[in-house]
């Protein structure tokens, strides 16, 4: 079968397509015909040799798919509700740059009802995300400020209408006027990062509260101004490292703010953490989805044979929502 390989670092140009083996399905596996796969900052950051894969996992890029289900393994529960022919998506440890995929049956979803599959390639990675880290770790509640950083990106709109679904008000970081438009469609008031001081601005706008939840990919060089931009008792999830991995933090202003500051993975977790993410996605996300109120944003695809283009694409930042490889 085809895939993309993590054989050396680098830019988009190491990509190749290759072909390997198709996988085997053994134990609790689910064996998924690819329809296409979300490509994630943590794909660019394995790239470029700065993510390994897990000890026990495939080489093949991709943390995210949907597709049919083609075969199941032996320890496949009944209870699990998966048959084949079945159109799902999954949540990967690695393997989704392929025509062919295994995942854990607690990390296959069915496909939303009635949307495309590759459409709904646009989801799990980012649902998962954002529901283990604004709902599980930073336990968002209705009433309460979110502020997104990134916000036009796949994790920041997902984010946006998932906590506008829930009963959060949203603020979001963004770099062009373009993408404040875009944000302000999905229900949240942009702040324009590049023109604003983002502390100053979320003070404006919560009437000098702060914000009560702050989704951050930037790492280090937000650490102290996400601080300042926070409201007493709020939580900073700390999901990405785009600005830097060692910051100084003013642990007395933290203190006084009674505050937290959560830092995770999602794939690192072990397989039952990232069961009981998935059913949550489920039971409380997925309905959200299947009325139209949540829905993927896409903003390109292209074919697996131009995986190089697509990461020149993705690491040019100019891409609203996600960007896919179709098989």
């Amino acid at each position: 079968m085809r895939a993309v390989r993590d054989i050396e670092s680098g830019g988009p140009e190491v990509l190749k397509v290759t072909e390997i083996d198709d996988p085997s399905v053994t134990g609790d596996g689910v064996l998924i015909e690819v329809a296409a796969v979300g490509i994630n900052r943590a794909d660019v950051l394995q790239r470029q040799g700065n993510y390994p894969v897990p000890p026990d996992a495939t080489d093949v890029f991709g943390l995210e798919v949907s597709g049919t289900v083609a075969e199941l393994g032996p320890d496949v529960p009944s209870e699990a509700g998966l048959n084949v022919g079945d159109k799902v998506v999954a949540l990967l440890d690695s393997g989704g740059y392929a025509e062919k995929v295994v995942a854990p049956w607690p990390q296959v979803l069915p496909a939303p009802e009635g949307m495309d599959l590759v459409e709904a390639a646009g989801l799990p990675e980012v649902a998962a995300t954002v529901f283990s880290n604004v709902f599980m770790a930073a336990a968002a509640r209705e009433g309460e400020t979110l502020l997104v950083h990134g916000g036009a990106g796949g994790i920041g709109t997902h984010a946006i209408q998932v906590a506008k679904a829930l009963g959060l008000t949203v603020l979001a970081t963004v770099g062009s006027q373009e993408k404040a438009d875009f944000v302000t469609e999905l229900g949240a008031t942009p702040i324009k990062y590049k023109d604003e001081d983002f502390v100053e601005r979320v003070k404006e706008l919560t009437d000098g509260h702060g914000a009560d939840v702050i989704l951050d990919v930037m790492g280090a060089k937000y650490l102290e101004p996400n601080v300042k931009a926070l409201a007493n008792n709020g939580r900073i999830t700390i999901i990405g490292m785009q600005g830097g991995v060692k910051g100084e933090l003013n642990i007395g202003r933290l203190m006084n703010k009674r505050g937290a500051v959560i830092g995770t993975t999602l794939r690192s977790r072990p397989l039952s953490e990232k069961a009981q993410i998935m059913g949550a996605v489920r039971q409380i996300v997925w309905p959200h989805v299947e009325s139209g109120e949540v829905r993927p944003i896409l903003d390109k695809t292209f074919p697996l044979e131009q995986v190089r283009e697509a990461h020149e694409y993705f690491d040019s930042g100019s891409h609203i929502g996600k960007v896919l490889l179709t098989m």
